[in-house]
């Protein structure tokens, strides 16, 4: 906390942490903090959804933010960074659990600015700052010995998630020069091997990952991250007169037609960010007659890759899904059961998750498909029934290396 304050301070930009976004009047923040304040955690969707929330307010995009103490889970990680959340950098401090435990026991709080202090590293001069310092609950011994234990199940599954952004920094050393070591690094640029301006488009059927692989790829690259769907929701929440044309088509649940959506496709993809990183883009086009409309627009893609998944392993994927409706909770009846009788019982499937359903988006998909893979004739097939990091591995190196010629017949 001490590190991120210094850094906040420094650079001007927001410290956000689960006890300030959970302590906001508004709904979304009022239902976390009874998650919170009852489970010491907060279910991962409902966490993504208020930090998503919070990002996108005008003090956080225009001064920049730095998240302390989140995500404290791997779920917690992917579902972040699958709704686009990507930081630049991502700093671990680590220290022995000695010298953690013994920090711990010292610590003292000001509970009019915030700040934090020690008894044996950094007592305040000023008398009235000592007499007001209170000793901060859960810092005993045994409560200390205890989160940590839980810290280190957890932090070993999230490091994956953000491998090429990271940097470990020793924390058992004064925290002046952890401060120093942090703030050069958040103040460096990564390069990327990446070619000039990617354009990436990701096919594949529900289900397959395209929406976290497009993550992954952003957080690496820093592409801007483009969701087709989500952009016609965007128009329409926004009111915008692409979205008065949109909104009759969502309420009667019927497609867009190819020529609004291309309207509202192009006009994100010429704006600035995307012309400048470049963009990774899913959602879009799902048949031939759209990949032939978005060729010949100026927003042809330099990468197309297909990720591949046998229909039994999406079904099993989608199909066994289940949320929990008193905490939010997210379950998979097969990869994550609820610990539970009782949460069984009242576990809840959300009808997109419907094996009728699922089975008839992956017929649209695959009519399609074979025509898609024939005009996309360079594009790369990825196998991704394996884990999301081997997946994106894959495609990381066709996005990192020349494309391959073909081999004329």
């Amino acid at each position: 906390m001490t590190t991120a304050m210094w850094l906040c301070k420094h650079l001007n930009s927001r410290l956000l942490t689960m006890e300030n976004l959970t302590a906001r009047g508004f709904p979304l923040a009022v239902d976390a903090r009874r998650h919170y304040q009852k489970m010491k955690s907060v279910p991962s969707p409902l966490l993504a959804s208020l930090l998503q929330g919070r990002l996108k307010e005008e003090d956080c995009v225009r001064r920049g933010w730095i998240l302390d103490g989140i995500p404290e889970t791997r779920e917690q990680a992917v579902t972040i960074q699958t709704l686009g959340i990507i930081p630049r950098h991502v700093i671990v401090l680590s220290a022995p659990d000695t010298v953690l435990v013994e920090r711990n026991l010292g610590k003292r709080i000001d509970p009019q600015t915030g700040e934090i202090y020690h008894t044996t590293f950094d007592w305040p001069p000023e008398s009235e700052v000592q007499k007001r310092l209170m000793v901060p609950a859960g810092i005993s011994e045994l409560e200390t010995a205890q989160k940590l234990l839980e810290h280190h199940r957890n932090i070993v599954r999230i490091l994956p998630c953000y491998s090429k952004i990271l940097k470990v920094i020793s924390a058992d050393q004064p925290c002046v020069d952890v401060f120093y070591q942090a703030l050069t690094y958040v103040q460096t640029n990564h390069r990327s091997n990446a070619p000039f301006t990617p354009r990436v488009l990701l096919c594949g059927p529900i289900g397959s990952g395209r929406s976290l692989q497009a993550a992954l790829l952003a957080q690496e690259y820093g592409l801007v991250h483009v969701c087709c769907g989500q952009l016609l929701r965007e128009a329409v929440a926004d009111e915008s007169s692409y979205g008065e044309v949109i909104r009759p088509f969502f309420e009667k649940k019927m497609a867009v037609p190819d020529n609004v959506v291309m309207r509202v496709l192009g006009q994100r993809l010429k704006q600035h960010d995307c012309v400048q990183k470049g963009w990774v883009l899913h959602g879009f086009p799902r048949d031939l007659d759209q990949a032939r409309v978005l060729d010949a627009s100026d927003h042809r893609p330099n990468r197309v890759f297909f990720l591949n998944v046998p229909s039994d392993s999406i079904i099993e994927r989608l199909t066994l899904r289940r949320t929990d409706p008193v905490t939010g909770e997210r379950y998979h009846l097969m990869y994550k059961p609820p610990p539970t009788m009782e949460i069984q019982a009242r576990l809840r499937q959300n009808p997109k998750d419907a094996e009728e359903h699922v089975k008839l988006k992956l017929d649209l998909y695959y009519r399609n498909a074979a025509e898609l893979e024939q005009f996309y004739e360079q594009a790369l097939t990825v196998n991704a029934d394996q884990d999301p990091y081997t997946v994106f591995e894959y495609i990381e190196s066709g996005v990192i290396n020349p494309l391959p010629s073909k081999v004329p017949r």
